[in-house]
């Protein structure tokens, strides 16, 4: 497969209802993006498809959903306000502003090519700030979340006297953050707003580096589970002038981007860090009490967290293909997505041959059929063979075709996306067969 262009998968999602420049019709907002019918269908499932891993098949890991909004203690505590910075500087000839430890020469602006015309570098915190309530005053301070652990942390008591969960288990959680990114960049990779898939696993102290490591073999493999060759991934290990201020180690599951490998999910060793920082400004008690051994301990913690919004173009890029078919002067260069079926928008299509009042009804019928278990679209318009493109490009994986013979043999046809194989079935028989083919 060549390699695809960024601008490739930007124009086929923007013209196929992936994603859209968010407030377009006002001009814009830098970095801030909306998810249209696919797009919105597609985020959905690559969170889906994470829970399902991460919660629904293992018994040791629980969901929530904590608050997007918090207050500042919360954030004084995990070290957010000393330390949730970027070092900035600004260009003294175009005014021009930018992150000093992202400047390839420290010397020359990359804006205008003055030299030595930075200023000194200042900090800056990435965290949004806003009032809650109507009392203005730092009484009413609060903060949008820049990462969904905290709320794993300050919930780690309640959650283990619920589900009575002792050590080694986690606490997952998927839903937006807020980051006031300086350089936000590379399309939905890097924005203000995102969405996180985090897991807080809990184990006993002498457990921390085995359960690193099985969390950082598991998480690559989850994405080559789901579709992405193993080739376009790795894992790399952070240097120490990486490191957060809570980690003792960090790894990285870095996909090959049109810009170069960049992150998808960080693996971090996180040791006691948060749960003995919470415990000390709140007052409580964030431990557990092991009654065989009789002995009480704060958890470690392994943190696989994963960005969703960009998994989701990682899988794009991953899954974009074109290839010439048909022979000689009837050749042509089809567009198609790969993606998992899973992960697919739409698991099926329901095309009848023509919009005539005698096939619709049938065809109707067999869309709510199909509909029961599978999202499921329904196209009526152009010929058929550029429905079938229609489909490829956006990674329907089977197409059913309802035509003039299904009225006599009650059967259709159904279509594979990446063989374009095609096969009779009976509608009795169609659900098994879409469950053979699909996988689930």
């Amino acid at each position: 497969m060549p390699a695809t262009e960024l601008d490739q998968i930007v124009n086929l999602c923007k013209r196929r209802g992936f994603v859209y420049p968010s407030a377009e019709i006002y001009g814009g907002f830098r970095s801030t993006y909306d998810y249209g019918p696919l797009g919105s269908l597609l985020l959905r499932n690559v969170k889906e498809a994470w829970v399902r891993a991460m919660v629904q098949q293992r018994d040791d890991v629980v969901l929530i959903d904590a608050a997007i909004l918090g207050p500042p203690q919360v954030w004084e505590a995990s070290g957010h306000l000393s330390n949730f910075t970027d070092p900035l500087v600004d260009c003294t000839n175009c005014k021009n502003r930018f992150r000093e430890d992202k400047l390839d020469d420290p010397n020359t602006c990359p804006s205008c090519g003055a030299k030595n015309s930075f200023t000194e570098a200042r900090e800056f915190n990435l965290m949004f700030k806003t009032q809650a309530g109507p009392v203005e005053g730092s009484g009413a301070d609060a903060y949008l979340r820049p990462e969904t652990a905290q709320g794993m942390f300050t919930n780690f008591g309640q959650v283990l006297q619920t589900t009575r969960k002792k050590p080694p288990f986690g606490i997952a959680q998927v839903g937006k953050s807020f980051r006031n990114e300086i350089t936000p960049q590379n399309w939905i990779f890097r924005t203000r707003e995102f969405e996180q898939m985090e897991l807080e696993f809990f184990v006993p102290p002498a457990e921390g580096p085995q359960w690193y490591e099985y969390w950082c073999n598991e998480r690559l493999d989850w994405y080559v589970r789901h579709g992405i060759p193993a080739d376009m991934l790795r894992i790399r290990a952070h240097d120490d002038d990486e490191l957060s201020h809570y980690s003792t180690g960090t790894s990285d599951v870095e996909f090959t981007f049109p810009w170069g490998w960049d992150e998808l999910e960080g693996i971090a060793q996180r040791t006691d860090y948060d749960l003995k920082q919470h415990s000390e400004h709140s007052g409580e008690r964030l431990d557990y009490f092991d009654q065989p051994n009789n002995e009480r301990y704060v958890p470690y913690v392994i943190e696989p967290a994963a960005g969703a919004t960009r998994t989701m173009a990682a899988f794009l890029l991953a899954a974009y293909d074109e290839e010439e078919v048909g022979d000689g002067d009837k050749s042509d260069v089809r567009t198609v997505l790969r993606l998992h079926p899973r992960l697919a928008p739409y698991k099926v299509a329901v095309l009848p041959l023509s919009k005539k009042d005698t096939l619709t009804p049938l065809a109707h019928e067999v869309r709510k059929l199909v509909g029961d278990r599978y999202m499921v679209d329904y196209d009526e318009t152009q010929s058929i063979g550029k429905r079938y493109r229609r489909q490829d490009e956006i990674g329907t994986p089977l197409c059913i075709t309802v035509d003039f013979d299904s009225l006599d043999d009650n059967a259709v046809t159904v279509r594979e996306r990446d063989t374009m194989e095609q096969v009779r079935v009976p509608i009795a028989e169609l659900m098994p067969l879409l469950t053979e083919k699909l996988g689930f």
